[in-house]
């Protein structure tokens, strides 16, 4: 009988946040992906930093601009903690939903201000964070608000269909990102986008497909191309002149959501920029094979003797210390301070936690089945 590959179906997301509301975003969210459930997907993908939205703004006003100051402050309290009650309530849905969910999130570490991450968040069909990717570059105006992510989140996740994988916006063009997933054998990869690019640059719907098709095409894949979309409040609130509001409802500018087999084929998309809804396809597992049977560029399509890539996933920190510190905090005390218990915390007073040190993702075991 040998080994079995099954057919799953595969859910790209295309939508707007609720903008820089982060309670209201995790709300929309958890929807989406019962909705998603509802309709048999094994695997939803979001789009970029859909929670609690994408610092757009940039592109329509200055940096130190009040307007953008106060649109940055806003992300930031609207940010999400990992572990956190926002991240409980998705895995939560994902449980009920019993799918793999990659969701796209800015990112913050407990007990830090002014540095966030372009997260994708991934979780398990029974509700458990399963790893994390953390956008490795930040492009254009993100570099004002978001740091480059740490070289341990990029790679695979598995789950009992095999690995997964997930790459942020530009970086699905990068072809030594890229090269890291395709020598991990990635079956199928969650490829997020913004709400829309700059407005002088290309679509995002014909650059976006074209990444997508290109990874599906190079690492033998799927690939779940989740972008987001302009909401009315958002083409309110972003425009600093009338042609910058004439971009943002412009529906050729926005959206473009696909899903791409292992030949590099849609086979379901785009979604227009004018829409909001969930696209669906079924994918034959078993096709990943066929394609790499002629390029398999982690394996007999590539040179070792004569092409090497060093990925360095050391985590680092900008703080070590001499001797221990007075006092750690644990699990429970993260809990406790949430709840206003300040007794339960050890010590005098708590350690202070540098920009490299990290709440752990546990590493789960794929499901058996």
């Amino acid at each position: 009988m040998g080994d079995t590959y099954p057919k799953v179906r595969l859910a790209a997301v295309q939508a707007a946040p609720v903008w820089l509301n982060r309670e209201g975003t995790v709300e929309k969210a958890c929807r989406l992906i019962r909705e998603a459930g509802a309709n048999g997907a094994a695997l939803v993908g979001f789009p970029e930093n859909f929670i609690p939205g994408h610092p757009v703004w940039f592109y329509f006003h200055p940096a130190t601009s009040k307007k953008s100051m106060d649109f940055a402050t806003e992300l930031f309290k609207n940010s999400v903690e990992i572990p956190s009650p926002a991240t409980d309530a998705l895995c939560q849905a994902a449980a009920d939903a019993h799918v793999y969910v990659v969701m796209g999130l800015t990112e913050k570490l407990p007990y830090t201000t002014g540095t966030l991450y372009n997260t994708q968040l991934f979780i398990d069909r029974h509700g458990r964070i399963i790893g994390k990717h953390q956008k490795l570059v930040p492009t254009i105006g993100e570099r004002l608000v978001h740091a480059g992510g740490a070289g341990e989140t990029l790679g695979v996740v598995m789950t009992e269909f095999g690995p997964i994988s997930g790459l942020c916006c530009g970086e699905n063009s990068n072809p030594m990102a890229v090269a890291v997933l395709a020598a991990q054998y990635t079956r199928v990869h969650v490829a997020c986008w913004p709400n829309h690019f700059i407005p002088a640059y290309a679509g995002m719907c014909e650059s976006s497909c074209l990444a997508s098709r290109n990874i599906a095409y190079m690492c033998k894949c799927y690939v779940i191309s989740a972008c987001g979309t302009n909401s009315p409040e958002m083409i309110e609130a972003l425009p600093a002149t009338e042609a910058d509001r004439a971009f943002l409802v412009d529906p050729g500018k926005t959206g473009g959501s696909t899903i791409v087999n292992p030949r590099g084929d849609i086979i379901a998309g785009p979604l227009g920029g004018n829409q909001e809804g969930i696209l669906y396809a079924d994918a034959d597992l078993e096709d990943t094979l066929r394609g790499r049977f002629v390029h398999d560029f982690g394996g007999h399509y590539n040179r070792p003797d004569v092409f090497r890539l060093v990925l360095n996933d050391a985590n680092p920190s900008l703080l070590s210390r001499s001797a221990p510190p007075s006092a750690t905090f644990e699990p429970r005390d993260v809990a406790a301070l949430r709840e206003g218990h300040t007794s339960a915390l050890p010590g005098d007073r708590p350690r202070s936690v540098g920009p490299g040190q990290r709440l752990p993702v546990e590493a789960v075991p794929p499901d058996q089945g």
